[in-house]
């Protein structure tokens, strides 16, 4: 098992950064390194294709597991067949400062025969994506929750 784990502050709502983060239609004009494209209802897949930083485009179809509004959103996904290199994805919104603003994880959980080789390989890259899809969000939100 290996875990990546990330963590940004906004200044927003959770209700605000849900909106933003569950908008898939709208990452194109934000998110630097995710489309998505489905239903996000637990029990359901969706189409995620993630392209960090020095990585190979990696499109897959992973589980919707939680759809918690507005506190978590995970999905389970594999690398070819379960068992080799499975994640289980999530994003934790934590309402701080009387829900004023909201800690945002986002977080991954490796299993599988493959994930010491591939994570010794992109691992790094993998985080820093993460950090940079953080960081986009938070833009995103703060710029959106300031106009009138």
């Amino acid at each position: 098992m290996d875990e990546i784990v990330t963590e940004i502050e906004i200044d927003a709502s959770p209700e605000a950064v849900w909106a933003v983060l569950t908008d898939f239609e709208a990452y194109p004009d934000w998110n630097p390194a995710l489309e998505i494209a489905g239903e996000a209802v637990e029990g359901k897949r969706l189409e995620v294709t993630m392209e960090y930083e020095n990585t190979r485009a990696m499109t897959f179809r992973p589980k919707v597991l939680v759809m918690d509004k507005p506190t978590e959103f995970r999905w389970q996904g594999h690398l070819f067949v379960a068992g080799l290199y499975d994640g289980e994805h999530r994003f934790v919104l934590t309402a701080l400062d009387d829900g004023e603003r909201t800690r945002l994880t986002q977080a991954e959980t490796f299993h599988g025969v493959l994930v010491g080789f591939i994570n010794r390989r992109i691992g790094d890259d993998v985080e820093a994506g993460f950090n940079q899809v953080n960081e986009a969000l938070k833009r995103r939100v703060e710029n959106s929750s300031s106009q009138p």
